[in-house]
């Protein structure tokens, strides 16, 4: 096992995106964005379902806790350089905080 200081799961479907292709895809290329930052600690695990359905691609970023969903791309690399690499959660793209709740924000163009 990788030595690592995050751990993102993420949910791979099958309800989140049609037949849990999109979230196997948003997987793979997390993978691929995590493995091009070099010295970047992170390990990455498919989950089954967190019961958050039809909100996927779901990731989850632990120990802090941090919950984002329906994520791009655009959003995997985001969350991979600003907040695993750089330890800032993105702030806009979080749904919900372990100890905290859901959180409100506002919605995407």
């Amino acid at each position: 096992m990788r030595t690592h200081d995050k751990h993102v799961l993420m949910c791979t479907g099958p309800r989140c995106t049609p037949d849990g292709q999109g979230s196997e895809a948003m997987f793979l290329h997390l993978g691929r964005t995590i493995d091009a930052c070099e010295g970047l600690r992170a390990k990455r695990t498919r989950s089954h379902c967190f019961a958050v359905c039809k909100e996927g691609p779901v990731m989850v970023v632990y120990p802090d806790g941090v919950w984002y969903r329906k994520v791009s791309e655009a959003d995997v690399e985001r969350i991979v350089c600003q907040h695993l690499k750089d330890g800032s959660p993105v702030e806009e793209l979080i749904f919900h905080k372990t100890g905290i709740g859901d959180i409100e924000t506002e919605p995407q163009a």
